[in-house]
């Protein structure tokens, strides 16, 4: 395949600019028809079955979940780029907002409805936002092993809180480890057709999903578990069931709520949107519609945020991006959006004539296919890889997922960024100055190496610093050149800093680079900078008025270059 020239790409972007709404539509053809359709209809069976089970999750009645997807679906749609992502209620974000929710009011009470509609048009402005300033570098801020981390914890919030149902046993309160030893205790209480019903969905889609993903085993769950209610009698035998789900459509509507509960609502929502920016960035660039044209980040902000905007108003909560949802779009043919607006079309049917279709849905059926998605969201291959690689990153992950699990699930997360953000800060911190050699019979300098032998000139020492140079680790870079030249056994005429990897220079670093400069200058040792490749970091030298300071008062393209102007300037 041919790679797009950058004034094609360009000339793509530009076209796109000016399609506001409905993006995915853009070169549409008759063609791709069929192909929506059947991704939509393969789509629905999954969704049915996930938003149900998402908005019990969340302590919300049944077709919430549908409100959800709707507002997700369509915002999306109009206002999103990808062509494939699935918006609507999400397993990732329900229950850290449900567990803050549940802080200020009554689970599934009217309160905890209108919070958790403020909640999601506070979420949708920060996303919106992000979208139109371009703050997709936000996505960037878990790092992976607190990602992993974090999904472990979440997995078992959503396993423990689904546990009650699959086991027939009233929810115990307190926090998830009280809740878990209650459980414990109650468990020669637990009721065995619920517990038949429950691990028997979980098995059916645990099955299914090996032999193929595109098989709709938690709809036909669902199905069977309703069936096996219905003719077993099995509501006399202790088995809650969904019961009618109400057809009213939803009328929209501002919460009704003080000006002091939005308030509480903002430290929830900005993590919210943390979360959302990340998943929502690695769905689009996991399942990107062209690869030769980078994907618009902060395009499909616009419509996750205007998704969750649409729902607030709706009476629903927060949405998100579906990493599962849309890997079934692609993987059934899917070929826009069209797609995604089939499945809400049948759902709004759904809602419309047929909620007692999904009346003697047992319970403990939806704990089954959360309990599925709680396994599946457990990324298992990369705690393994972490754990050969990384010993230090594997206590990131296992920080992360404790702070998660024994914290009030809104502190354990705003923990994991907070770990994440330090992880970065001490990587930095540790970056030191490093000797270079010159690679026998070239004109490279290399990192000195023990098994790889290296020359170097006589009165003259090259070395490297691999890292941004800022405050945080500009007092060591100081040490590591200092102590560089008082080690030297000869008066030294010329230092160059290799600074390939200086992509950044802060203000701090350029009053301390300033200074170690003119330090050696008394010393008499000349200051060279060779190969400063980021041209933040040239500006940056320049603003600070560090080139003038430097040997012949420039920048040098290579540290040859560097040394021969040195020694041409001794000459003369």
């Amino acid at each position: 395949m041919t790679e797009a020239s950058p004034s094609a790409i360009s000339g793509q972007a530009a076209r796109q600019s000016r399609w506001p709404v409905l993006r995915s539509l853009q070169g549409y053809r008759p063609a791709f028809v069929t192909h929506d359709l059947v991704a939509g209809f393969t789509l629905v069976a999954i969704a049915i079955p996930e938003q149900l089970a998402t908005s019990r999750l969340g302590g919300f009645s049944p077709q919430i979940g549908f409100f959800a997807f709707l507002a997700g679906s369509v915002a999306f749609a109009l206002f999103g780029s990808n062509r494939f992502l699935s918006s609507g209620a999400d397993s990732t974000i329900t229950p850290i907002f449900a567990g803050g929710l549940a802080l200020l009011a009554t689970s599934g009470s009217t309160d905890y409805v209108a919070l958790a509609g403020a909640l999601a048009l506070l979420v949708g402005v920060v996303l919106v936002l992000g979208g139109i300033f371009r703050l997709g570098w936000v996505a960037d801020l878990l790092s992976i092993p607190v990602a992993v981390g974090f999904l472990a914890g979440i997995s078992i919030h959503i396993i423990i809180s689904q546990l009650p149902g699959i086991l027939g046993l009233p929810e115990p309160g307190g926090s998830m480890l009280q809740r878990l030893a209650a459980l414990v205790e109650q468990l020669p209480h637990a009721n065995l057709y619920s517990l038949v019903i429950g691990f028997g969905v979980f098995a059916l889609i645990m099955i299914s999903e090996r032999i193929d993903a595109r098989v709709p085993s938690a709809l036909i769950g669902l199905v069977l578990a309703a069936a096996a209610t219905v003719l077993m009698g099995l509501e006399g035998h202790g088995v809650t069931v969904l019961g009618d789900i109400p057809v009213a459509l939803p009328n929209p509507t501002v919460p009704d709520i003080a000006i002091t509960r939005w308030l509480q609502l903002v430290p929830l929502a900005l993590i919210i949107s943390i979360i959302a920016m990340v998943q929502t960035a690695a769905t689009t660039r996991s399942f990107s519609d062209d690869p030769n044209h980078p994907p618009d980040v902060d395009r499909d902000f616009i419509g996750v945020g205007t998704g969750s905007l649409i729902a607030g108003l709706i009476g629903a909560f927060p949405v998100n991006s579906s990493p599962p949802r849309t890997a079934i779009v692609t993987e059934t043919g899917g070929k826009s959006q069209i797609a995604i607006l089939v499945a809400a079309a049948i759902i709004l049917a759904l809602l419309a004539f047929g909620g007692s279709l999904l009346h003697h849905v047992p319970q403990a059926a939806l704990g089954g296919v959360l309990l599925f998605v709680a396994i599946r969201i457990i990324r298992i291959s990369q705690i393994a890889a972490i754990y050969k690689q990384s010993i230090g990153e594997l206590l990131l992950v296992i920080a992360t997922a404790a702070a998660i699990i024994v914290l009030p699930i809104e502190q354990g997360v705003a923990i994991g960024i907070t770990l994440s953000l330090l992880h970065g800060i001490w990587s930095n911190t540790r970056a030191r100055v490093t000797i270079y050699e010159r690679v026998p019979d070239t004109s490279i300098w290399w990192p000195s190496n023990p098994h790889t032998p290296g020359e170097t000139e006589a009165d003259v020492v090259v070395a490297g610093f691999q890292a941004p140079l800022s405050f945080l680790n500009a007092y060591h870079f100081r040490t590591d050149v200092a102590a560089i030249v008082q080690a030297s056994s000869r008066r030294l005429s010329l230092f160059v800093l290799e600074a390939t990897g200086i992509v950044e220079v802060d203000f701090t670093a350029a009053q301390i680079l300033s200074d170690l400069i003119k330090t050696c200058h008394e010393q008499g040792t000349s200051f060279a900078i060779a190969r400063l490749e980021s041209e933040r970091a040239q500006q940056a030298l320049e603003r600070f008025g560090i080139v003038p300071l430097l040997a012949e008062g420039r920048l040098f393209h290579s540290v040859e270059e560097a040394i021969k102007a040195s020694r041409n300037e001794v000459k003369t």
